[in-house]
């Protein structure tokens, strides 16, 4: 009798959290022309051209994007070239940068190459995106 009503319970929070830990691999052999958007998390070993747009991006060595980056965290080991905008970016040795930074935390490994300039984002800079894109 007590066994019957807890069970349910527990495979309804499972889900609830396999839902908003969910993910998606793009791997080496991929190639994607075209912006990318992602509600959650993201793992790129492939090319993409054209703007990246997640919640939280991995980018291993091989990885290639040639378009904006937009995520909330990022952890950089590939190749971009375009604007990245994140809160929270780390940029590992091997990555190779050709663009604009902006960024509220940022860690940096010796090695890496960075051909743009940094810069803090400014409060309000989200909006302001938006409210143009918007208008």
């Amino acid at each position: 009798m007590f066994s019957k009503k807890p069970t349910p319970a527990p495979r309804a929070q499972q889900g609830k959290s396999m839902a908003n830990s969910t993910f998606s691999v793009f791997g080496a052999d991929i190639r994607i022309k075209g912006d990318v958007h992602a509600s959650a998390d993201l793992h790129i070993d492939g090319t993409v051209e054209g703007d990246v747009s997640c919640t939280s991006l991995v980018q291993g060595e091989s990885g290639e994007i040639v378009g904006a980056v937009k995520a909330e965290s990022a952890r950089l080991s590939g190749t971009v070239r375009g604007t990245i905008n994140v809160r929270e970016l780390v940029v590992l040795k091997s990555a190779r940068i050709q663009g604009d930074v902006h960024y509220d935390a940022l860690t940096i490994e010796q090695g890496a190459q960075v051909d743009g300039r940094f810069a803090p984002r400014a409060v309000g800079e989200e909006s302001a995106v938006v409210s143009l894109a918007a208008g």
